[in-house]
């Protein structure tokens, strides 16, 4: 069996610990919804286009955070400064 360097490991457990202090400020997950059903969406349907009367054509909005249970969401927000996207090191409360 190959042994590890040592400067490899120190190095490894560096970036795990970095991605780890950093999440704290990474985006939470965003999903494309229908806002009346709730309804889980293609991402498509929340990019706007123009259509043929000249509005736009997007269907959904996105929802941040939160889970898909049987192709609809719940727990999340579709304001996203109101997920708390959680992490090592990172303040404030979760609550529902």
């Amino acid at each position: 069996m190959r042994r590890l360097r040592s400067s490899t490991v120190v190095l490894g457990g560096m970036g795990v610990l970095a991605a780890t202090i950093t999440s704290c400020g990474s985006e939470p997950d965003k999903r494309c919804v229908d806002p009346l059903t709730r309804e889980k969406l293609p991402s498509y349907e929340c990019e706007s286009g123009s259509g043929s009367s000249g509005g736009t054509t997007a269907r959904g909005s996105y929802y941040y955070g939160g889970s898909v249970s049987d192709n609809r969401v719940s727990g999340g927000s579709f304001d996203k400064k109101a997920v708390d996207t959680g992490g090592f090191g990172c303040s404030g409360s979760s609550g529902g």
